[in-house]
């Protein structure tokens, strides 16, 4: 009998790589439902209103769909009254999905343990000591840790996204997970293009040399944008373009200069067209994985990244890309300067991105499914 396949995921709230890759996972298995705490049509991609999607009982309010942050002193009881009927859920996990009960058995795809938990200052950011989010965060700690370490223990197997978070997953929950590295969406990569309308008059459109520099990331303090528009002040010649939307928003558009452009819900072809004018993506952020390199690969446009985390598995320095080793302005302009080497050769690049590909991963997936419905494949730790 064919086995009863759930998908399960924290929120889908925004579009991100995560939420990429929970579109892979239906492609994969397309009969799955979609389990998720919170869903907002307009903020994430628009493939999962074609979906079945099953969302927790706080989806009802508008605020926690917007901002599912303010909603954290509710989300571990929530979690924990996500059950699933399925004989096999794949939960796509940052810190709340591999916590969901399930008849059966649980595979959980970690993008990374809690970040809120074990990396508390990436996810504050400049928070101050009387900023409520980290009053709540410093209150809660103690309880959702011991919440989330149970929750860990009940996932029949653990996958590694990157090796940077193979090593987080070992350290904080004491789980040998295999790595799988996730896949960039065709999408990207495949259609049409469509010119971005706010862009008209500022970027170059006719594919010469004299294209954008691409930023594609959510606006959070720890994602460093804000030192990508200031490596930017200091070369007005060169255009920056932000794509994405977060807390961030505001304060990078006031300082953000003529030569910089910050635009958000942009479609799969504008997405297409953005990068593929590009003259290379800077990925200054420390990212368990991150997709962006490859997504900009699939283009034949190199990456300019920050030499830490995923970029470390994704990037190969004069192959597609090349790195800094601080996400401070100097050594940003310092490295875009750098990339002005003439060997890039497209070719390569997207030889490069080709081997985190859709259908390896699909592959990869559907194996694990059928050892752990075939063997009963149970975690050690459980």
């Amino acid at each position: 009998m064919t086995p009863r396949i759930a998908i399960a995921h924290d929120y889908l709230t925004q579009r991100g790589g995560a939420e990429r890759v929970v579109l892979s996972l239906a492609k994969a298995f397309p009969e799955a439902e979609i389990h998720t705490l919170f869903y907002e049509p307009e903020q994430t991609y628009p493939e999962f209103q074609q979906m079945r999607i099953r969302t927790s009982g706080l989806n009802r309010f508008g605020a926690f769909r917007r901002d599912p942050r303010i909603a954290l002193p509710l989300l571990a009881s929530a979690s924990s009254r996500m059950r699933i009927d399925a004989d096999v859920v794949i939960a796509s996990s940052s810190g709340w999905a591999h916590a969901f009960p399930t008849t059966g058995r649980k595979i959980v795809y970690c993008h990374s343990p809690a970040r809120w938990l074990y990396l508390p200052e990436d996810y504050l950011g400049e928070a101050g000591p009387l900023d409520p989010k980290r009053i709540a965060l410093k209150a809660l700690t103690p309880f959702l840790t011991r919440w989330d370490q149970r929750a860990a223990r009940t996932a029949d197997k653990y996958l590694a996204n990157s090796s940077v978070v193979r090593e987080r997953i070992q350290r904080v929950y004491g789980i040998d997970a295999p790595m799988l590295f996730p896949p960039f969406s065709p999408a990207v990569a495949e259609g049409e293009q469509e010119p971005i309308s706010q862009l008209t008059g500022w970027a170059v459109e006719d594919g010469s040399d004299d294209g954008h520099y691409l930023v594609v990331s959510r606006l959070q303090p720890y994602k460093h944008v804000d030192a990508v528009i200031e490596a930017f002040a200091g070369m007005p010649e060169r255009r920056l373009l932000v794509i994405g939307r977060g807390p961030e928003k505001q304060r990078l558009l006031d300082m953000a200069p003529e030569n910089v452009r910050l635009v958000e819900g942009l479609s799969d072809a504008q997405m297409r067209w953005a990068y593929g004018h590009a003259t290379a993506l800077i990925a200054a952020s420390h990212e368990d994985f991150g997709l962006t390199p490859l997504e900009a690969g699939a283009h034949g446009v190199p990456t300019i990244a920050l030499r830490a985390g995923g970029y470390l598995d994704t990037v190969q320095d004069s192959v597609n890309g090349r790195f800094f080793d601080a996400p401070v302005g100097e050594e940003i302009r310092a490295a875009v300067k750098d990339s002005d080497w003439t060997g890039w050769e497209s070719t390569l690049i997207q030889e490069r991105a080709g081997v985190f590909s859709e259908e390896q991963f699909a592959q990869e997936l559907r194996r694990r499914v059928r050892d752990a419905v075939d063997r009963g494949e149970c975690s050690a730790q459980r």
